[in-house]
């Protein structure tokens, strides 16, 4: 792997792909509905595997999705789950697949209450991004109070893959948190 100079958050320098979503997507602050369910069905897809996994098959999730449509998605038949079951190009997790489809119909339902589904993710953090002050990685939280907020209510309003590591996961993927340890040059950028 060939890089320059600039200092960056370790794990980033796992590997190409995970070197790309570092310096381009982690941590930008995110108000498109779709990236925003995006990111929410990727971090569900990830429980139990590595992030790097999920990057390599993104590709196939925006096919097999729809392109993240919510609308698409929530009209998703008994048929379409059961194939999307035997696509090799996602993680063919049955409740995954169908946590999708739910979740895309709560994406739906909260776009009518509130807006859009960023009125009320950016709602948790009062529209400004919470920023860590992280010297080294593993002073970055897995949780916060936040992120079980989040949780409680995404639960509450019967979506599924949304526990508290999760929807951390997604804060920081889509800009709610920007947790770049202090030394890499993309917590200055952001």
């Amino acid at each position: 792997m060939n890089i320059d100079s600039r200092e960056r958050c370790p794990w980033a320098l796992i590997d190409p792909y995970l070197l790309e979503y570092h310096d381009k997507e982690w941590c930008v602050p995110q108000h498109d509905d779709g990236v925003l369910f995006e990111f929410l069905t990727l971090e569900g897809a990830q429980a139990g595997l590595s992030w790097l996994t999920i990057l390599k098959k993104r590709e196939n999730y925006l096919r097999a999705f729809s392109e993240f449509d919510p609308e698409k998605v929530a009209r998703y038949t008994e048929q379409r789950i059961l194939k999307l079951k035997q696509d090799p190009g996602i993680i063919r997790n049955e409740l995954k697949i169908r946590a999708t489809v739910r979740n895309a119909k709560g994406v739906l339902a909260l776009e009518k209450e509130y807006g859009s589904f960023a009125n009320y993710v950016w709602n948790f953090v009062e529209n400004k991004p919470v920023r860590g002050s992280w010297i080294k990685q593993e002073q970055v939280p897995a949780t916060t109070p936040i992120s079980d907020a989040m949780s409680k209510d995404l639960k509450r309003r019967n979506f599924s893959f949304v526990g508290s590591t999760i929807c951390y996961s997604f804060m920081q993927a889509v800009g709610l948190a920007n947790d770049h340890i202090v030394s890499c040059y993309r917590l200055k950028e952001i």
